[in-house]
């Protein structure tokens, strides 16, 4: 299979599965961005669920559409942002999955999905957080994309700022989902 051919329903991008190890096939813009977000098993774990749970995609603002109430391996979700019929779908499929182990540290939970025809983008993005040895809880986000076609590859500037403002808003649900429970 080509990348130009597609198969409908398909994966259609190299290096299935790279953001798990941090790869990205050559001649693919790439993301990383991480931050943190506190400290301890409880920031963790709420985080972790949220994550696997789509969470982080509601709270960028994105409509959330999944087969699959939890990121599993070969679950579908088509994400959109925008308005009305200004909506612009992206379809993707879970490529990887960790869940969080009930204790110890250090150790991570997250998923990685690829993109489906349909989607502006050919390409892979991951939602990982982590809990160090001291406790400290990180959120790592990785990306590697490339548009779909010419029309999304003419507007190179507003699909990298779009992808930025996402990433961003992606930081920021972390964030609060990390601070729900503490005390005020």
């Amino acid at each position: 299979m080509t990348e130009e051919g597609q198969i409908p329903g398909k994966l259609g991008y190299p290096g299935v599965g790279g953001t798990e190890q941090g790869s990205a096939p050559e001649g693919y813009d790439r993301v990383l961005e991480e931050a943190r977000l506190g400290a301890g098993l409880d920031v963790y774990r709420r985080v972790a669920n949220g994550i696997l749970g789509w969470e982080l995609q509601r709270r960028a603002g994105l409509r959330v559409r999944a087969d699959s109430p939890r990121a599993v391996p070969g679950a579908h979700v088509v994400s959109g942002f925008g308005i009305g019929p200004f909506r612009l779908p992206a379809p993707c499929q879970v490529v990887w999955v960790h869940e969080p182990d009930p204790d110890g540290v250090p150790q991570s939970a997250g998923f990685g999905y690829g993109t489906l025809p349909g989607h502006p983008a050919r390409g892979e993005e991951s939602f990982e957080v982590e809990i160090n040895s001291q406790g400290e809880v990180w959120l790592r986000i990785r990306a590697f994309s490339r548009p779909s076609n010419w029309f999304y590859a003419a507007g190179g500037p507003v699909t990298r700022a779009t992808q930025r403002y996402v990433t961003s808003r992606y930081i920021e649900g972390a964030r609060s989902l990390a601070a729900e429970g503490k005390s005020q």
